[in-house]
């Protein structure tokens, strides 16, 4: 494989049997799928791109089948079949997207200066039409590899992953998996796992006139939140991963009253808790509960109920768990070797900063994952998320050599 770089733009010349990814093709595809809204409020949400995308392995003569998942939203997923004996590949990402937000015409693709702008660019359109058009160019080729190159375009990754979870529970088996989630040139090897949780504080409500009488939630919301910064805080952030760092915990929210002249009745405090690989899903809790029951005994006044947040509750069976690959796998190597062989660039393995279905893909489908995608992860959700078009033709490229060499 030869790399050719001129006027800074990377080209990818493959010796016999794969043509140079066509930027303007890739660049096309992504358009097309970014003008397809997939984000909450929208009807059928991930549809429309799953068909797209459906229609795009079928015209390239590769076996493609939309599944409905859940009122109406549908994975995609497409198998370009090997000849037997080799080693099978998932290439994956979600087609789901936040919302607009604040950005303008976030539907219709841009591109300044060298830069792709629209919602979903980088999280993760872009990398499915990578992934789609790696797999388009080894069929293209003729070329023949004895394992598997399968492609998932799942929704609800943003959400509950309800699409991950469905594959999962309906047998998808591979023997390695690309998550494209953004990470520049570097290598996702782990990731923390992440829950959120909601804390209600329950007090008695009385005219501030009268405020002996009552029970202010707030103030006792605030001897829980000193009590977790004083004794559980510093237990979570004594354990550390060598690779993935420190276990971690953040206050996102909290409410409370209505107004000055009121005793607050009720308080909602919501947090999220990031753990790391061998940290116990069940101990977790145990030691938010141990807390609260200690604050019960010490103050009897004292009232709380701790939940998972439905917007984070997934289904029976599964939560958003940490996972990590060790830095020799053989997966992490040859994406390593890839990376390298592309791009002149060496890859940092390290972990990824959020939470990814590469988390469900290894811990309930035993599936050895890493975590490589094009594009900025900083700019994701944003009201610029951006994806440079330098990114294009090497990543396409890059899942086309990964599947080459690990199929083969």
């Amino acid at each position: 494989m030869l790399l050719n770089i001129y006027k800074g733009v990377v080209t990818v010349l493959f010796n016999d049997f794969l043509k140079e990814p066509d930027e303007g093709e890739i660049i096309s595809l992504i358009a097309d799928l970014v003008k397809i809204p997939s984000h909450p409020g929208i009807q059928k949400q991930e549809t429309g791109v799953a068909e797209r995308i459906h229609r795009f392995f079928r015209g390239e003569g590769i076996d493609s089948e939309v599944i409905p998942v859940v009122d109406g939203r549908c994975n995609v997923i497409a198998r370009l079949p090997g000849t037997g004996g080799g080693s099978s590949l998932l290439l994956t990402g979600h087609t789901d997207t936040v919302p607009p937000y604040d950005m303008e015409d976030a539907c219709t693709m841009k591109i300044e200066r060298g830069t792709l702008i629209g919602r979903g660019v980088v999280d993760m359109k872009g990398a499915l039409a990578c992934m789609m058009l790696s797999m388009a160019a080894i069929k293209r080729s003729g070329i023949k590899l004895r394992g598997d190159v399968l492609f998932a375009g799942v929704i609800g990754e943003e959400g509950k992953s309800e699409g991950t979870c469905a594959l999962l529970k309906n047998g998808l088996k591979a023997e390695a998996a690309i998550v494209g989630e953004p990470f520049g040139w570097d290598i996702g090897i782990g990731q923390k796992g992440l829950e959120w949780f909601e804390c209600k504080i329950l007090g008695k409500a009385v005219h501030g006139g009268k405020q002996k009488e009552g029970i202010n939630a707030i103030s006792k919301a605030g001897k829980l939140i000193s009590a977790i910064d004083e004794e559980l805080v510093p237990r979570i952030e004594s354990r550390v991963h060598p690779v993935i760092g420190e276990s971690s915990m953040n206050y996102g929210m909290i409410s409370g009253g209505f107004q000055p002249s009121t005793v607050a009745g009720e308080c909602v405090l919501q947090f999220d808790r990031r753990w790391i690989p061998g940290e116990k899903y069940e101990l977790i809790i145990r030691e938010y509960e141990e807390l609260l029951e200690k604050l019960r005994r010490d103050d009897p006044q004292f009232k709380a109920e701790l939940k998972v947040m439905d917007s984070s509750l997934m289904e029976k069976g599964f939560i958003h768990e940490a996972m990590e690959l060790p830095l020799d796998h053989p997966l992490v190597i040859l994406a390593e070797k890839a990376v390298f062989e592309i791009t002149g660039h060496r890859a940092e393995k390290k972990a990824f900063p959020a939470w990814t279905d590469a988390g469900l893909l290894s811990t309930y489908g035993g599936i050895p994952t890493v975590i490589l995608g094009p594009g900025d992860p900083e700019s994701a959700h944003t009201a610029k998320e951006f994806l440079k078009r330098s990114f294009l033709v090497p990543f396409t490229g890059l899942y086309s050599l990964i599947a080459e060499k690990f199929c083969r």
